[in-house]
């Protein structure tokens, strides 16, 4: 029986550039930071959420060399999507992350099932910061 998911990828430019950005920027804490021969697994999560930890991958193999570039051109054109991330407050988290150097792509608006913003990590990934409200499929109509 599966239980939750425990574990999402996000490529990226450079391990050490992303897992900067990822705990100094948003707050994430190291999970595992382990390299064995050419291969690095680097995992940052939640400090209260520890079991889903993002995976900060290059792309590469085990994917073939011309998906690999394909991931690396999406990244380039700063539209790969990452994931979503909660807060209880979107317009003060959001004024917070771009004091710090955060790019973001849609400034906080309202929308059915709450506040949601935009923004970009470093290596052109999408990060959805959603104030959560309680919605019906009628509030979209």
């Amino acid at each position: 029986m599966i239980t939750n998911v425990s574990l999402i990828t996000v490529y990226v430019h450079d391990i050490d550039e992303a897992k900067a950005f990822y705990t100094e920027k948003l707050g994430f804490v190291l999970g595992d930071d382990i390299t064995v021969g050419d291969f690095r697994w680097c995992t940052v999560h939640q400090a209260d959420h520890p079991e889903l930890e993002v995976v900060l991958m290059l792309p590469g193999p085990p994917m073939d060399p011309e998906s690999a570039e394909s991931i690396r051109r999406i990244m380039a054109k700063g539209s790969m999507h990452g994931f979503g991330i909660n807060t209880d407050d979107c317009h003060k988290t959001f004024a917070e992350l771009v004091a710090k150097g955060v790019e973001y792509i849609q400034e906080p608006s309202d929308r059915p099932y709450g506040v949601e913003a935009v923004l970009r990590d470093n290596s052109g990934n999408w990060l959805v910061l959603v104030e959560q409200k309680t919605y019906s499929p009628a509030d979209f109509d």
